[in-house]
């Protein structure tokens, strides 16, 4: 089942979620969500979503970076966002704590803000202390692109959106971002 995203102006959104136990996350309706979130995420398609953004005010976001999502990218851009293929993960009650100054910008969009985007400064080298879909401990390394996906959708759980964080004056569509920006703005 797909579920429906919800767009920017959506009170969830704002909202700080709360967290859950290992038995909700083992719970049926947990463990639903998960899945009905992972086929939601692809057929966006994304590289991930929070549960706030299907309506759901709890910790929990899903992951994944799959080649399919990088073919349109050239090797120079797939070496400068430090992109690699990231397998299909679930973080619950994430705690970020960023490794490196948030210095380094590049354009970001959002399935709750469709056809936008905007240059988003993030740091490159994060750790996150999680719980997984068995709700067993994690911690995440990770630096470029994985770092950023990871920053955004913990964003989400804290009710912080990308245009939170954004350098105002690069906000744009897509069309205009692929038409003027795209080969003109320096990501750094």
């Amino acid at each position: 089942m797909r579920l429906k995203i919800v767009s920017v102006g959506e009170p969830v959104l704002r909202a700080a979620s709360h967290g859950l136990s290992t038995e909700h996350i083992l719970s049926p309706d947990i463990q639903q969500l998960i899945e009905w979130m992972r086929e939601t995420v692809r057929d966006a398609p994304g590289v991930g979503l929070a549960a706030p953004q299907v309506g759901e005010s709890i910790q929990l976001a899903v992951i994944e970076d799959s080649l399919e999502y990088q073919e349109s990218l050239t090797e120079k851009e797939l070496k400068e966002r430090e992109r690699v293929v990231i397998p299909f993960h679930v973080i619950v009650n994430p705690t970020l704590e960023l490794l490196t100054e948030p210095n380094r910008t590049f354009f970001e969009g959002c399935l709750s803000l469709p056809g936008y985007t905007a240059s988003v400064a993030r740091a490159r080298e994060v750790r996150v202390r999680c719980l997984d879909y068995r709700g067993e401990p994690q911690v995440i390394h990770a630096s470029g692109w994985y770092a950023r996906i990871l920053q955004h959708e913990i964003d989400h759980l804290d009710g912080t959106l990308y245009i939170d964080r954004m350098q105002v004056q690069t906000f744009s569509t897509l069309e205009n971002y692929t038409r003027h920006l795209k080969d003109r703005l320096p990501n750094t």
